[in-house]
């Protein structure tokens, strides 16, 4: 048989009939935004290849979509296909969830970019390695805000600079009788570590939003929580290590920051296993800890 194209549907692809397995694939993507097929088969039970042909189908019948901007990756046929919500599927999750996005144009919301879309599958490769170490672990259990977190707030800071306050997600773990709540910084190094005016975009202005956060005691008021964290995944270690000596500036709250870079978070099979660069020079610590 041809071998279907990647970006471009296929009029010969065979009919489809929607299984239990599509239908979790379906809610997997949506709940992630973007997924690359090797998150998807991770997430998934049984066979790998039984997955993969299932992506295949549910592409060229337009429940899902391949973003075009990773179309040079394939060239070389060296990287996963990413995937995001086509419109057939999102039709299908409204009739089913009754969520409130059947009027969008999917295929359009899907048309990113290059730096969009990486950032995304970063965020994606955290939180789907949080759900399998999850899964794992009988003690612990994966907690999503309530629709009363909103994912955004300000603060002031150095006394007199409005900042915005945007994570990339929020999750909480509930363990050992206690929760913890986790802001997400999926970092692309797309801008600089410092820079001399608070006024302009970089990491440590973030750092110090979080810090008023915790100092002001937003988590508390805002939220109802009692512990939270940064976890700031990066580039590489040399960056991780700039933004550990980015944080030892701050006058308040070096505990509430973790690091780990992409290889780092990628060689390491157990979420839980993985060891996080604290702000204390040559000091890590489990995320359990």
């Amino acid at each position: 048989m041809a071998r279907l194209p990647r970006f471009k549907r296929s009029p010969d692809i065979k009919p489809l009939r929607l299984t239990e397995r599509d239908r979790e694939i379906l809610h997997h993507v949506h709940h992630h935004r973007f997924l690359r097929s090797d998150h998807i088969t991770a997430l998934m039970p049984g066979s790998r290849q039984q997955t993969l042909r299932r992506l295949q189908r549910l592409y060229h019948h337009g429940y899902l979509e391949r973003p075009r901007c990773q179309i040079d990756y394939y060239q070389s046929g060296s990287r996963r296909m990413a995937y995001g919500l086509g419109n057939k599927g999102a039709a299908w999750l409204k009739r089913k969830l009754a969520l409130p996005y059947h009027k969008l144009d999917w295929i359009r919301k899907n048309r990113v970019g290059r730096l969009f879309l990486e950032h995304a599958l970063l965020i994606s490769d955290v939180m789907v390695a949080v759900e399998l170490a999850c899964r794992q672990r009988k003690d612990v259990r994966l907690l999503a805000p309530d629709d009363s977190v909103r994912g955004q707030w300000s603060v002031t800071i150095d006394r007199r600079q409005k900042c915005g306050v945007v994570p990339d997600r929020i999750f909480g773990l509930e363990f050992g009788g206690k929760q913890c709540w986790f802001f997400l910084e999926a970092d692309r190094s797309t801008m600089p570590v410092t820079r001399t005016e608070l006024t302009k975009s970089s990491f440590y202005r973030k750092v110090l939003a979080y810090e008023a956060t915790w100092t002001q005691n937003i988590h508390r008021t805002r939220f109802g929580w009692n512990r939270f964290r940064v976890l700031t995944v990066t580039t590489d270690s040399e960056r991780v290590q700039a933004m550990v000596e980015a944080c030892q500036q701050l006058k308040h709250g070096r505990g509430l920051f973790l690091f780990t870079d992409v290889k780092v978070l990628r060689e390491q099979s157990d979420f839980f296993s993985l060891l996080w660069k604290t702000v204390n020079a040559g000091a890590t610590s489990k995320l359990l800890d």
